[in-house]
């Protein structure tokens, strides 16, 4: 019996220290299996970063296409306005054109002074009536309308200081007809050149 155990204790007390033999792994081991995993890693890493590629490129053309439907919504939904805002201003530039602002507004009977003041105040009235369609507008578009705008007051203004005191609107009239027809253009045709210009680049 004493025996039996002293060699069941020893084959017990061994068992341990072979296990642990069994696990240790030497360098050149280590070494051979990291070699083995290396290219499984690189092929990992290489299609991880092909994956990562693909995913955003998709996502970057989804984005795009996203972008460019919603542009294209705006535009079919602003087109209109755009379109009306440069009718609404031609028709104002035409209205206040020095020849048609005259005949319009000159009344029989009227005085230089009256026909004067009725004259800014019908140029500045419409102007303020379409102030607000110049968001449909480029910039420089608009700062033509209101150069037109300005441009029309001071031919206005000129004509009146070149009529005499205590005269009628007719002869108003006539200085405001004379002074238009000096200048080469008038601003008011200025103007409505570069709003044709604007409505054919948004076809």
């Amino acid at each position: 019996m004493p025996t039996r155990d002293g060699c069941a204790t020893a084959v017990k007390g061994s068992s341990p220290i072979f296990a642990r033999k069994s696990l240790r792994m030497t360098g050149d081991q280590l070494f051979q299996v990291l070699l083995a995993l290396l290219p499984s890693v690189v092929v990992f890493l290489t299609a991880f970063y092909l994956m990562r590629q693909f995913l955003g490129t998709r996502r970057h053309e989804a984005n795009t296409q996203l972008m460019a439907e919603a542009k294209r919504e705006d535009r079919q939904h602003v087109l209109p306005l755009r379109l009306q805002a440069h009718e609404r201003l031609t028709l104002f530039l035409e209205r206040i054109a020095p020849g048609a602002l005259v005949f319009r507004v000159h009344k029989h009977n009227m005085t230089a002074r009256v026909l004067h003041a009725e004259l800014l105040a019908t140029v500045r009235e419409e102007y303020e009536h379409n102030v607000t369609q110049q968001i449909y507008l480029s910039e420089r578009a608009w700062q033509q309308v209101r150069m037109a705008k300005e441009e029309t007051l001071r031919i206005i203004n000129i004509a009146a200081e070149a009529t005499p005191d205590g005269a009628s609107g007719t002869a108003l009239s006539e200085r405001v007809f004379e002074t238009a027809a000096r200048l080469t253009h008038l601003p008011t045709q200025q103007a409505i050149l570069v709003l044709k210009e604007e409505v054919r680049k948004l076809f």
